[in-house]
């Protein structure tokens, strides 16, 4: 595997612009005597590489979403804790403080490592400015200016769905408050990045990522790049585009740039290809950079497959009903049948591409399941002392995702016909031979219906949609919320078609050292769907996100702080059961 440390450029610059270093670093504006002076291409190429995070918002965005159970309610008389403390801040949707630094996953994590590539990407266009007068037309510099754009763009993407409100729409999305857009390099010590020149609207904020976007989309040249799969290529920055405009309800856009990278004949993955043989195979086979279909790999520093491996807290799991201390039934739907073992409107049973890659952990069934594809790869720095780095691999765009896209935009533009031809491309990919109709979309996705665990509480005119669906063009929106959750499994997207849609979200839980199972709602409105600023940058000054939650619902927290499992890959005691034992 390919790491991407951060080389040596990015630190002369990580203090100077990273907002979460501004209140602390001093004398910017002197130069470092061994400072490399970035002015050349290669130069430049180096510093972007730098730029894409090691870090994910998934494990707080999975946290958060309703693909995860607590196993506490789930399992009689279990009471366990989480694998790290936050995690359980971030399942009761409360401000997410009990962190350190130093762990992986957390929002301070998140914040510095997609602001410290913004800032790398503002001192590579800084270094382009400076080379040249017009670099977008410089024949040496068009490639890297291109992607130093759509890179600020994304980073700021990301950050904008995971710490401010979804996009809702022109009017209710400038009264939102968004996040600081960062186009400049600093210089300048104690930089108040609240003000309203730097944190700037949702909408702002998705003005100024289409605005560079655009400014860099069509400059990419892929073979530029070494390894094209771990960075921004034409593929992934076309799936990007389309993915913006999706959520900003630009369906013409999205359908241009979506047409742009799957073209008439989609190459999704061959899930046939994989190779079963052993669980490193597969996730090799999963992971490779050479497949069409994987259009962008992140590597990050993360340890969600450990939380979901080594803790028996919150899981991907089967449901239950229980009786709460009122008398109320209360119904737990099964993330497991609704995401990676559960039948679809064409297929029976298991998803057959997932035969085989389902996994439970060693604590057994009762206590949650994952797709093979989270392993996690070990980069050793001592193997004698057993001591290294954790890395895991995320696809933020893959063709099948994108031709979801595209079918969400078909639906909304009246192509119903058009939404289910590429919902079948899909199937058809995951191994399934039945073919998918409207008839079968409208059965298997019926509202209304007793404890219907694959259709969900959308609210989509209370958050901006100008056009609601009905009928059996909702059953068909069913069916495409349904295989993005089960596509972007692991990988954190399903909360923001949450935010997006304005799913009410159902939890329940019991702390590690009590009996009472408490129950939680998120409601569309809810502004506990805005993840917290990081606990370090609101102590440093920035102002905090406004996150009162209704008085009803507020809860305790965890009575505990746990002590972490760490997995040995060279454990062999490790119980890894494949789905042959479900």
């Amino acid at each position: 595997m390919k790491d991407m440390n951060r080389n040596i450029y990015s630190l002369f610059v990580i203090c100077a612009i990273s907002i979460m270093s501004v209140w602390s670093c001093t004398a910017l504006d002197e130069a470092p005597d061994n400072r490399t002076e970035i002015d050349n291409t290669d130069k430049i190429g180096k510093l972007l590489t730098s730029a894409y995070p090691l870090s994910t918002p998934a494990v707080i965005c999975e946290l958060s979403g309703d693909n995860m159970l607590d196993d506490n309610v789930v399992v009689p008389a279990t009471h366990n804790d989480p694998y790290y403390a936050f995690h359980g801040q971030a399942y009761r949707w409360e401000d997410i403080d009990n962190y350190s630094t130093g762990e992986d996953d957390t929002p301070y994590t998140v914040w510095e490592s997609y602001y410290q590539g913004i800032a790398v990407a503002n001192h590579a266009i800084q270094a382009m400015k400076e080379m040249s007068d017009d670099p977008a037309h410089d024949r040496e510099l068009a490639h890297s200016w291109g992607e130093a754009h759509v890179l600020r763009a994304y980073l700021h993407f990301v950050l904008v769905n995971v710490f401010a409100e979804a996009y809702k729409d022109e009017a209710r999305s400038r009264a939102d408050v968004g996040i600081p857009y960062v186009k400049e390099v600093e210089n300048t010590v104690n930089v108040n990045y609240g003000d309203p020149k730097f944190r700037k609207s949702v909408a702002e904020v998705y003005d100024l990522i289409e605005e560079d976007f655009l400014e860099g989309i069509d400059l990419i040249d892929d073979s530029r790049y070494q390894v094209p799969a771990y960075h921004f290529n034409h593929n992934a920055a076309n799936a990007f585009a389309a993915r913006f405009y999706l959520f900003k309800r630009d369906y013409a856009n999205c359908l241009k740039y979506a047409n742009e990278v799957l073209g008439t004949n989609p190459q999704l993955r061959n899930w046939k290809a994989i190779n079963k043989n052993t669980l490193e195979t597969k996730v090799n086979n999963y992971n490779d950079e050479k497949l069409s279909c994987n259009y962008m790999i992140q590597s990050t520093y993360s340890l969600q497959w450990r939380m979901l491996v080594a803790n028996a807290r919150f899981a991907i799991n089967e449901g239950t009903d229980f009786k709460d201390t009122s008398g109320k039934t209360w119904h737990v739907p099964s993330t497991l049948d609704v995401t990676i073992w559960g039948n679809g409107p064409n297929w029976s049973g298991v998803l057959p591409a997932f035969e085989g890659m389902v996994y439970i952990n060693g604590a057994g069934q009762q206590f949650g399941a994952w797709l093979f594809r989270l392993y996690e790869y070990f980069e050793y720095t001592d193997k004698i002392a057993g001591i290294g780095y954790v890395h895991q691999l995320y696809q933020p765009f893959t063709a099948d995702e994108t031709i979801l896209c595209r079918a969400e935009a078909k639906l909304y533009m009246g192509d119903r016909e058009g939404a289910i031809q590429d919902l079948g491309l899909w199937t058809n990919s995951h191994e399934v031979t039945d073919p998918l109709t409207l008839d079968k979309i409208t059965r298997k996705y019926r509202r209304g219906a007793n404890n219907n665990d694959w259709v969900s509480e959308l609210y989509p005119q209370e958050m901006g949609f100008e056009k609601v669906l009905a009928g059996d063009d909702l059953s068909v929106l069913d069916c495409i919320l349904h295989f993005r959750r089960i596509e972007t499994i692991h990988e954190g997207l399903r909360w923001f078609d949450i935010k997006r849609y304005g799913i009410k979200v159902y939890h329940h839980y019991r702390n590690a050292h009590e009996d009472e199972i408490h129950t939680d709602s998120l409601t569309w409105d809810d502004p506990r769907r805005v993840l917290q600023i990081p606990q370090n940058v609101v102590d440093a000054g920035y102002p905090s996100n406004d996150r009162i939650r209704p008085s009803s619902n507020q809860s305790s927290g965890p009575s505990s702080v746990p002590v972490p499992k760490v997995y040995d890959p060279q454990d062999d005691d490790q119980d890894l059961n494949s789905d042959t034992n479900l």
